[in-house]
């Protein structure tokens, strides 16, 4: 608060000064105000961040789960294929 609002409050005493202090602490709070509403809008805005975060954390895990069912059937084909070729090498032989 600039000193061209001091002098004329404090020219009225107590009432000046209460005057003074009460302007004051509407500006603070106002600025507080401001504050708490940046705080708010960042948070929801983070929150909404988090949450497409775990919706692909979530999609990834899925991705990986049936990776890993494709190969272990693959696994399964494979073990099989060459259960067949070593039983028809010693059938062979």
């Amino acid at each position: 608060m600039g000193t061209e609002m001091l002098e004329p409050l404090t020219q009225f005493g107590i009432a000046g000064l209460m005057g003074l202090l009460w302007v004051w602490e509407r500006r603070l709070s106002r600025q507080r105000e401001t504050q708490l509403d940046a705080a708010h809008a960042e948070l929801m805005r983070q929150r909404e961040q988090q949450g497409l975060l775990v919706e692909l954390v979530q999609h990834n895990t899925q991705t990986i789960e049936r990776f890993d069912q494709t190969l272990s059937q693959m696994r399964l084909v494979l073990e099989q294929l060459n259960h067949e070729l070593q039983n028809r090498h010693q059938s062979a032989a």
